[in-house]
């Protein structure tokens, strides 16, 4: 079965599972021909949850706030995340460390570069109020794939990033960072990145879904403990610019823990979800419905 998956980012340490289980074969031993679909080809035109709702992907790539996102919009999807790929939170809000920006209420009237995610101001804002600042912000909306270079040639104060990959570049080339992390600043953040496909592809393809989704298992945990070997194999797909700024040995030494184990690999805590959504329902971004919604299921994992 031909199998597309939307990706969120140009091919990185996040995806690293995906591509080591297709370089050795393991979805082909599972009858699944992968297509990875690369945001590059259309420079990000169309979001990876977009495609899912489109019929592009039948998988798509993206934090967990686009599930809800597509279960409550006007013209619902119902879409459900099946894998979490990392166990822990490994993004941060950053600043350059020259910029002597190094708490989050001293971004106050300062500018930050936004991907435009669901929650992403009200959550930078809410850091910023929690740690004593006004929460005022100079709010700007590049092209998503070059956010993280408006930080670096000083056309922001401040973004969103990925520890383990833009994070470990800003080390490959000696840049300081100051982080800010949501859990340091009150803010329970969820999963991210996930995958996630719809109620309706699942009961069509149920079993080919199985089988998608622990072969894509089978790749991270082969990753984690086989590091030099997948690292050889993801190095043919990122971009010229990624292979020569990262250190992806690095990156995936910082990353592989939070692919989880056997047992935990790819699943998600009702515990942790639950946080989340609460936290969105007190700050009033989104109804109580949510509360009710069944957003993701660990069903596909065995």
């Amino acid at each position: 079965m031909k199998i597309n998956v939307a990706l969120d980012w140009t091919p990185n340490i996040n995806h690293i599972g995906f591509y080591v289980a297709r370089h050795l074969g393991f979805y082909e031993q599972s009858g699944i021909n992968i297509q990875l679909i690369n945001p590059l080809d259309d420079d990000y035109a169309t979001t990876p949850g977009k495609k899912l709702e489109l019929n592009i992907a039948d998988f798509a790539i993206a934090p967990f706030e686009t599930v809800i996102s597509l279960n409550n919009k006007k013209n619902k999807v119902n879409a459900v995340a099946v894998f979490a790929i990392l166990q822990e939170d490994l993004s941060s809000i950053v600043t350059l460390k020259s910029s002597g920006i190094t708490l989050p209420k001293q971004l106050d009237h300062k500018t930050y570069a936004s991907y435009k995610a669901r929650y992403e101001d009200h959550i930078v804002k809410q850091m910023m109020m929690n740690n004593g600042g006004k929460g005022v912000l100079n709010i700007v909306y590049p092209d998503k794939l070059g956010i993280w270079n408006t930080l670096l040639e000083g056309k922001a104060d401040a973004t969103w990033i990925f520890d383990n990959w833009e994070g470990v570049e800003a080390e490959t080339r000696n840049v300081e960072l100051n982080r800010f992390r949501m859990s340091d600043f009150g803010i329970p953040y969820g999963y991210s990145p996930v995958i996630l496909t719809t109620k309706e592809n699942i009961a069509k393809h149920e079993a080919a879904y199985i089988n998608f989704i622990n072969a894509t298992k089978q790749g991270y945990l082969f990753a984690k403990e086989n590091q030099i070997k997948a690292v050889s194999i993801l190095q043919n797909y990122v971009t010229v610019h990624d292979l020569n700024n990262i250190d992806i040995h690095k990156s995936l030494e910082r990353t592989a823990p939070y692919f989880g184990d056997i047992h935990t690999c790819g699943k998600m805590r009702t515990e942790r979800v639950k946080e989340f959504l609460k936290w969105l329902v007190e700050n009033k971004l989104e109804d109580e419905i949510i509360l009710t919604q069944e957003l993701y299921t660990n069903s596909l994992i065995q």
